[in-house]
């Protein structure tokens, strides 16, 4: 009686992860990929003039240019990835 409850028991929490739309283990991988995306637009700050009357050419540094995005692409894309792939089993 005890192992027919419990198949039940584990068939019902296999329907449950079944219904959840990400596996086990995927927040981290999200927290991870939010994390690089933040770490990009942190690299895009500053640049600021002092005064209005003089232009600063910071602003079209390679790291604001192309580092920053670059690495905001690539936190987007693996938080993308967390979201689809199946788990190895």
């Amino acid at each position: 009686m005890a192992t027919i409850m419990q198949t039940k028991k584990e068939q019902e929490q296999q329907k449950r992860r079944d219904m959840f739309p990400l596996v086990p283990g995927t927040n981290k991988f999200i927290l991870i990929g939010f994390a690089i995306v933040v770490l990009g637009f942190v690299l895009m700050m500053g640049g600021g003039a002092e005064s209005p009357d003089t232009f600063n050419y910071d602003i079209f540094s390679f790291r604001r240019i192309t580092l920053a995005p670059i690495v905001v692409l690539i936190g987007f894309g693996m938080v993308a990835w967390a979201i689809i792939r199946k788990p190895k089993k």
